[in-house]
This record gives structure tokens, C-alpha cells and sequence, in this order.
């Protein structure tokens, strides 16, 4: 027991208080992330979960910033409930229309969106670049949505977004192509166009980018991706899934089956957790310390180290 207590020995008066709220969050690696990233980077916080339910959202944020909470993340279900109980919403977490991460300001918490941020920084740390890229997406929810938004900030070529549900992609589109209207960019107005499942004829040919943005394939189902077809992953040069359990998801090996490179999503998780840490503390988390926290994210996550 003393060997344990010793472990909190640095929690103090002058800690600030940091946190998650979802429902579940019982099997979430957060705090795990952000209290690494403490002892690594120096700074003086604990990051703790709570299981909130819906009903209780607001009460919790005004909970919270009556308690000196400095910042939360959000997880399911509430990360679009919340946004009605913030001081204000940054620009572009409010086109993606969800926020997972508030921060405290006067007055009240400012709700961003690093779910982008951090499919954006795992990119580019396999040396992908979305700038006049063809990018095509799998999936039309909440994880498509922040996917698709990144393409149209980073000034993609063209993005597809294929789906089950056709309507569902198209209304996707719309919102991603009535955004880029609004913006008076130099981006073709319509970037995004919608695909059914079976129409990857309709896909350039040979260089593009494909994310993976349902959670088909994500353990125990690890047999099953959503397109399966040959002729689909002739034309996939990177592949990105955001599953990261496993390591190694059918559409993965698909992938790199056909000549392409493929990760896990595991990168995403802490990218975005990392843009999160920024926000709330002020600083830029340098390539050094994210070394150092990888390997104990996918140890918690059970990925070995051949596989991440």
C-alpha cells in the first residue's frame, strides 16, 4: 500500500484538475496519455474520467467550472450535447459540429475539436500531406465528419466519401462543400462528392488516399472490412484506419496487400489527446516526448512494438 500511495505523492493544492467525461469511459487510455504527458513535459495537472450521463451534461459543466476544473475532454455521447453549454465554440469544431475538448476561459469553457488535429499530425508523421491530394473516405458519421472537414482545411484535390448509406454521404458532402462556399477559398466548392460502396470505378486511378472512419474491422470482428473488393485497393496508395484494435485491421492488410502503406489509428488517438494537452497548457509538445509516449500508449492499447 505505501509503494502505491507514494505514486500520487506530487497531487497538491496548486494541481490543477483535468478531465473526461463520456458514458462509458471505464476503458478509456486518456488519462493515461495526459498524465504521461505531465511527468514528461513537467507540468503540474492530474487528468481523471467521469462517467456522465446525458441528462446531466449541463450540470456537469457548470459543476465543473465552479470546482476549478481547467479543462475536459468529450467523448460519446456528448460531444455535440455539450456544445449548447459553452461560452463559444471555435470556428472549426463548429462546422464539424461536435467538440472533445473544452477549455476554460472567463465566464465559462471554449469548446475545439482536435479529433481533426490529430488525424492531420498522424498523417503527417507517415509523410502524408492532404494539400491536392484525392482522398477517399469510408464511413459518413461522426469520425468520417472530422475526416472529411480536414480535407477541406488542408485544400484536398478530391474527396469521395463512400458509404452504406447514400444519402447520408451526400448530406456529408453538402455540409463540407456549403462550408467551403462560405469561406470564399480558392477550393473547388465541390470538393466532396458521395459514392455508393460499389462505384470505386468512379475512384481515380492509382495515388490515392483512403481513411477508414467506421469501426468495422475493430476487435472482435477482425475479419471484416467494409470494402472488400480488389479493383478498390488497386487504387489505394496509404491507407489510414482509425481503428487501432488491432493493430492490424483487414482493411490494413488489404491495403498493403495490393502495394500500398497502411496504419492504425492509434496515432490519431494520441495526436489528438496531444493537441488537447496544448490547448489547455500553452505549449507545443515536442516530437521528443511524443517519441517517448507512443510506446507506452500501444503497450496499454496491447499492441507490440513490431506491430505499431
Amino acid at each position: 500500500m505505501e509503494d502505491k500511495m507514494t505514486s500520487y505523492d506530487h497531487i497538491k493544492g496548486t494541481t490543477a484538475v483535468y478531465g473526461l467525461i463520456g458514458d462509458p469511459v471505464e476503458h478509456t487510455l486518456s488519462p493515461l496519455i495526459h498524465n504521461t504527458l505531465a511527468g514528461l513535459t513537467g507540468q503540474d495537472l492530474v487528468y481523471v474520467p467521469w462517467r456522465v450521463r446525458s441528462e446531466d451534461v449541463g450540470d456537469c459543466i457548470r459543476g465543473a467550472y465552479a470546482l476549478n476544473v481547467q479543462g475536459l475532454n468529450v467523448t460519446v455521447p456528448h460531444k455535440i450535447g455539450v456544445m449548447e453549454h459553452l461560452t463559444s465554440v471555435d470556428e472549426k469544431a463548429a462546422a464539424i459540429g461536435a467538440v472533445n475538448t473544452l477549455v476554460r476561459t472567463e465566464g465559462g469553457y471554449v469548446g475545439y475539436n482536435t479529433d481533426h488535429m490529430g488525424l492531420k499530425r498522424a498523417l503527417e508523421a507517415d509523410g502524408i500531406m492532404l494539400t491536392g491530394r484525392d482522398v477517399v473516405i469510408l464511413g459518413a458519421g461522426g469520425a468520417a465528419r472530422a475526416a472529411a472537414f480536414l480535407c477541406a482545411f488542408e485544400q484536398a484535390g478530391s474527396v469521395y466519401i463512400m458509404n452504406r448509406s447514400t444519402d447520408k454521404a451526400r448530406s456529408l458532402c453538402e455540409d463540407v462543400n456549403e462550408y467551403i462556399k462560405r469561406q470564399g477559398t480558392s477550393v473547388d466548392v465541390e470538393l466532396c462528392k458521395p459514392l455508393a460502396l460499389d462505384a470505386f470505378d468512379e475512384l481515380p486511378a492509382g495515388d490515392v488516399i483512403a481513411i477508414q472512419a467506421t469501426s468495422v474491422g475493430l476487435y472482435p470482428h477482425v475479419d471484416e472490412a467494409v470494402i472488400t473488393d480488389d479493383p478498390f485497393y488497386t487504387r489505394i496508395s496509404y491507407g489510414y484506419d482509425m481503428v487501432y484494435k488491432p493493430a492490424k485491421t483487414r482493411f490494413m492488410k488489404l491495403v498493403t496487400e495490393h502495394g500500398g502503406r497502411a496504419s492504425c489509428g492509434l496515432k490519431m488517438l494520441m495526436y489528438q489527446g496531444v493537441a488537447a494537452y496544448e490547448l489547455w497548457r500553452g505549449i507545443d509538445v515536442s516530437d521528443n516526448v511524443t517519441d517517448r509516449l507512443y510506446p507506452k500508449l500501444s503497450g496499454a492499447a496491447g499492441i507490440r512494438e513490431d506491430q505499431a
